[in-house]
């Protein structure tokens, strides 16, 4: 009988791998993440975040709005790093959306800011390009959750539209 022996190098390297996460929100749970550096999902969310790790890589969307008589479009705000491991935390720090009651997102991560887009990249544009929006015509049912791991390459694709 033939003995199989784990391969420990490419167990090591897979760890060493960061994942890139689009975070879904709305502008007033953005700017809560963006001053306080923490991102949290609600209760039924607990099993995508317990999937961060420190070193990942999180993009945060907020979806459209209409603010006043203006339509602000969906757009990617910034980028930051996760440097916790995920905790539950039950203190009131983001704003439930009104058909959520009184959800306070406990499973949090605490982040560091890479970069703050200054303007936004907007979503809508960015769509054809992106190979984790396979249905490019029914495209937000791909951010109905949370948050989700994109490819890296889609990561690429919106930081260099932050840049132009």
């Amino acid at each position: 009988m033939r003995t199989i022996k784990p391969n420990i190098y490419v167990s090591f390297s897979q760890s060493l791998c960061m994942t890139r996460w689009l975070a879904i929100s709305n502008r007033t749970n953005w700017e809560i993440t963006r001053k306080k550096n923490i991102w949290g999902v609600p209760q039924r969310n607990k099993s995508i975040i317990e999937r961060v790790k420190p070193g990942d890589t999180v993009l945060i969307y907020v979806s459209q709005q209409k603010e006043n008589d203006t339509l602000l479009p969906s757009a990617v705000t910034g980028a930051f790093e996760v440097v916790s491991e995920p905790f539950e935390e039950r203190t009131k720090v983001f704003v439930a959306p009104e058909q959520m009651g009184d959800e306070v997102f406990p499973y949090r991560i605490k982040l560091k800011p890479v970069k703050v887009f200054d303007p936004p990249v907007e979503f809508k544009p960015l769509i054809p390009k992106l190979k984790f929006i396979t249905n490019k015509t029914m495209w937000t049912g791909h951010i109905r959750q949370a948050m989700r791991v994109i490819p890296e390459e889609d990561y690429q694709t919106i930081l260099n539209a932050a840049k132009s």
